[in-house]
């Protein structure tokens, strides 16, 4: 099983454009797009959150059920569900401005154990920045770490919940020792500093770096690099492209056997080339149709 750890939310997408244009509701989360993404790839996974009994809190927990995904580790309260208010530029890029004080996922706690069976957890985005949730997300993923539990890492970074960026960009480098996979856009890359060999030299076996349109690349800690273009594909939006990458990279690494850092080392080129032409499908298919709607086995094929 494939646990992803993380926030759930509603993005509400602009339907035209202008600052008041209207706002549609749409299930989101970094980490929740990433699960259902597993789900709909064919993937055993379970979700670990905190969620809402409110109206958005009940929508957001049965598509997870209808995707197949496993919520018995969902935590539950009665605050509000967490809002992110999208902004789409001439591209189909999305920007995020959060209302985040007083709801449910800020608060999760961290489990007394990963649910049975886990071979690998994934985090990222809001959940590790926001607290005290963010400290829960922390020591989870030192836990699975220690566990030798495959551990994958997506920062997703929303500058405009970082109020301290220099104080982040220590915390970042402080949980690269307990990574085993580190994946992020290049805008993110930019924004943290340092270069992909620093990052490996801290822990990660493997740092896999989304270029946009122009596809998605690996630097492994052998020295090895490889690279694969993006996909052509008329954009709709670009919210849950990097999540449906998650998703594609944790399944296509199971699928080949492959949840381990020993896993990572033996892939070679034409494992790693296979894996992010994978990955490079499902994110255009997701790019392709209105909000974060990854893609089902059947859209995307084998790795």
């Amino acid at each position: 099983m494939i646990v992803v750890a993380g926030e759930a939310l509603i993005d509400l997408v602009p339907q035209g454009p202008g600052a008041l244009a209207g706002l549609k509701p749409a299930l989101g989360g970094g980490p929740y797009n990433t699960a259902v993404a597993l789900g709909r790839l064919g993937s055993p996974s379970a979700f670990c959150s905190r969620t809402s009994y409110d109206a958005f809190g009940e929508a957001l927990l049965g598509n997870l059920r209808a995707t197949g995904v496993d919520v018995s580790a969902v935590q539950r309260g009665h605050e509000p569900t967490t809002l992110a208010v999208a902004t789409l530029d001439v591209n189909g890029s999305a920007a995020f401005s959060f209302y985040v004080e007083g709801t449910a996922d800020r608060l999760f706690a961290a489990p007394d154990a990963l649910p049975t069976g886990t071979r690998a957890v994934s985090f990222g985005t809001c959940s590790l920045v926001l607290e005290p949730g963010a400290t829960a997300y922390e020591t989870m993923m030192r836990t699975a770490a220690a566990q030798g539990v495959f551990t994958a890492l997506d920062p997703n970074i929303r500058t405009s919940l970082i109020h301290d960026a220099d104080a982040y960009r220590d915390r970042f480098r402080s949980w690269l020792p307990s990574v085993t996979l580190l994946k992020l856009s290049e805008e993110d890359a930019d924004w943290l500093g340092g270069s992909p060999r620093e990052w490996l030299a801290a822990g990660p076996t493997a740092v896999v770096i989304t270029h946009g349109g122009d596809g998605l690349s690996v630097v492994t800690r052998d020295g090895a690099e490889y690279s694969v273009p993006g996909e052509k594909v008329d954009v709709v939006d670009t919210i849950g492209a990097g999540d449906t990458v998650n998703a594609a990279l944790l399944h296509g690494l199971s699928a080949q056997d492959a949840l381990s850092a020993d896993g990572l080392a033996s892939l070679g080129a034409d494992g790693w080339t296979r894996l992010l032409r994978f990955a490079a499908r499902a994110a255009a298919i997701t790019c392709s149709r209105a909000g974060a709607e990854p893609p089902y086995a059947s859209e995307v094929g084998e790795v």
